[in-house]
């Protein structure tokens, strides 16, 4: 969900955008729970300031009972310190509560945000997922929810408080005493909220800093830890431990000065307080002098501003971390109001499936315009037949498959199956018909078992192990010390590549889509087992559209038409054996493909 463009962060005007975006999940329209809680916590919190407002008081009135000349009624200070008492009991309780009934309110806000951004990044194009950076991605995304939760806490329950109890302990001394002692505690008020703010947006900078250099630090760290073997495999490890330690030194000069910065801070807001206070208390202590004010109401005067100063030293606090919590969210929203590049169109139905026929008509793609990756590409994969793609590398092979599962949209031309524009019809129906197994494969950092079942959450235990019998992979999984509960570590780095790439096929397998696409699907395997998966490939995808981008053209001699690509077109096409009769660039390259195969393989395809 993308909302209205955030301006720069850390002025009034993005820090007030930032509160509007929030406050939808603050106040939930169908959540009455919600709605509920943070009303009872507002008036827990009027509640919690009227009560801290009269301590002072019954303090005063209690003082002047016990000071000469005494008064005849013992009960009367007994009552006042009882009062006092209760005022600072009912003051802590109503504050409390108040907290504990906001927790939900805070929490589900977090949850929801957090919820939001998720679903966001995943809608966001392939384009924007290949250039990004995994670790700084998370860690923006941890401070931004983090943020959410500072922010609500310090400013709801602290700076906007702190801020009416100010004017309301203002207003109180004023109608108490006189206007003198109401302006010397605004005055210091004002000056030392004025001084917090100052600084604090000066100090605001080492903040964005360490952010940038935090996540920069953790995306080398990632980076290097994903990539362990190939920092083993040349000796990188010092050369990873300098990228890593320059980052944490950038940040580190950050910091220092971030600390420097809060010690003047404190320093500044500490005078400011002790001045105000001399001042007040001077004032107050020239009036009991003069028999203008009482003993108690110099206590009085005394507790209403340091009851005041106390919440305002950790104003400062507050209003520091107010300003990086917005900061935080400030990037995280920068994530959501990153465009979906992939949209449905308005109520776009689901793909109707009929048969599967997929029809290419005129395509044209390019990821930058100075290069151009696909020039009018046209074909049709018949329904239920199979249909393979071959070519040199760079050729657009790969691109054609992104451009059928819609990673991204044609720059020209159009897709169509079953004669429904791709484009129509909404993203879900699309996908859920598709079944691909990448080149590449990836797996979650789970057991076997889960992953397979990635393919159709919620599968019985039989149906995963009935397509690893398909892919070939169930007695290796079985002869595991914990089958099908194995992890296989990060990116599934525990199993072979070849392994990886039959459990890829049985997740696929599971899923039981109506187009299959495979993209290199067995080029990690040896010869024997490819031929193996190969059969039972073709007999599970019998009867239904496929369509294979291939390494190997051995794997692919049976296919209904075979494509042969160069520099994003397609040259030629045909048969296996009409391509072969045209002694072209398909006949070159089958030649050489027999030349160059490994013997040794060949022969472990005669093994019994």
């Amino acid at each position: 969900m993308a909302g209205t463009q955030i301006p720069s962060a850390g002025t009034l005007r993005a820090d007030t955008k930032i509160l509007e975006r929030l406050w939808p999940f603050l106040w939930p329209k169908q959540d009455r729970e919600v709605k509920v809680r943070f009303s009872i916590a507002c008036l827990m919190l009027i509640l919690a300031k009227l009560a801290t407002l009269l301590i002072p008081i019954f303090f005063k009135e209690a003082v002047d009972a016990l000071s000469p000349p005494y008064g005849s009624l013992v009960i009367v200070p007994v009552f006042m310190i009882v009062a006092y008492g209760v005022a600072r009991l009912l003051s802590s309780a109503f504050a409390e509560i108040r907290d504990g009934v906001f927790a939900t309110v805070a929490q589900k806000a977090v949850r929801y945000v957090g919820l939001n951004i998720f679903k966001h990044v995943h809608k966001l194009g392939l384009r924007y997922h290949l250039d990004r950076q995994t670790g700084g991605l998370s860690r923006a995304i941890e401070r931004g929810t983090k943020g959410i939760e500072s922010l609500l806490s310090f400013l709801t329950f602290n700076i906007v408080p702190t801020a009416v109890e100010i004017f309301m302990v203002s207003g109180v001394l004023w109608y108490l005493y006189d206007v003198y002692i109401a302006l010397i505690t605004l005055t210091t008020m004002i000056i030392y909220i004025a001084f917090t703010l100052l600084v604090t947006e000066w100090r605001i900078q080492f903040v964005r800093i360490m952010n940038t250099t935090d996540n920069e630090a953790t995306t080398k760290a990632v980076d290097s830890l994903l990539n362990y073997e190939t920092v083993k495999y040349f000796n990188n490890e010092n050369h990873e431990a300098t990228r890593f330690d320059h980052a944490l030194e950038r940040y580190q000069v950050a910091a220092v000065k971030n600390r420097l910065s809060l010690s003047l801070l404190n320093i500044g807001q500490t005078v400011i307080i002790s001045i105000g206070l001399v001042f007040v208390m001077i004032y107050a202590g020239s009036g009991v002098q003069n028999q203008v004010f009482t003993v108690g109401d110099l206590v009085a005067i005394n507790a209403y501003a340091i009851q005041l100063y106390t919440p305002l030293s950790m104003l400062g606090f507050a209003y520091r971390e107010v300003k990086i919590a917005l900061v935080n969210i400030t990037q995280m929203f920068e994530l959501m109001d990153v465009p979906c590049e992939i949209n449905d169109k308005e109520n776009a139905p689901d793909l109707t499936f009929k048969n599967g026929k997929i029809v290419f008509e005129n395509v044209d793609f390019f990821y930058n315009p100075n290069r151009q990756i696909l020039r009018q590409i046209s074909f049709t994969v018949p329904a239920g037949k199979t249909v393979a793609i071959v070519g040199s590398s760079g050729a657009g092979k790969s691109t054609i498959s992104r451009l059928l599962f819609r990673f991204y949209d044609p720059t020209q031309g159009r897709i169509l199956i079953d004669d429904q524009d791709i484009r129509d019809v909404n993203q879900t129906s699309l996908r859920r018909l598709i079944g691909v197994v990448p080149q590449d494969t990836v797996l979650f950092n789970d057991t076997i078992d889960y992953n397979i079942d990635y393919g159709r959450p919620g599968s019985t235990h039989e149906e995963i192990i009935e397509a690893a019998e398909a892919a070939q992979i169930h007695n290796f999984i079985e002869a595991l010390p914990e089958g099908y509960a194995t992890h296989v570590g990060e990116r599934g780095l525990k199993l072979s590549g070849g392994e990886k790439q039959r459990v890829a096929i049985a997740r696929t397998l599971l899923k039981q889509p109506k187009i299959f696409l495979f993209d290199e699907a067995t080029s990690a395997l040896d010869t024997r087992t490819e031929k193996q998966i190969q059969a039972s490939l073709k007999d599970i995808s019998k009867n239904y559209t496929t369509l294979i981008i291939a390494h190997r053209l051995s794997t692919i001699v049976d296919a209904d038409q075979i494509l042969v690509m160069d520099q994003g077109e397609i040259i030629e096409r045909g048969t296996h054996q009409e391509l072969l009769a045209l002694n072209g660039t398909y006949m070159a390259m089958w030649l050489r493909q027999q030349h160059n195969s490994d013997p040794l393989s060949e022969l472990s395809s005669l093994a019994p």
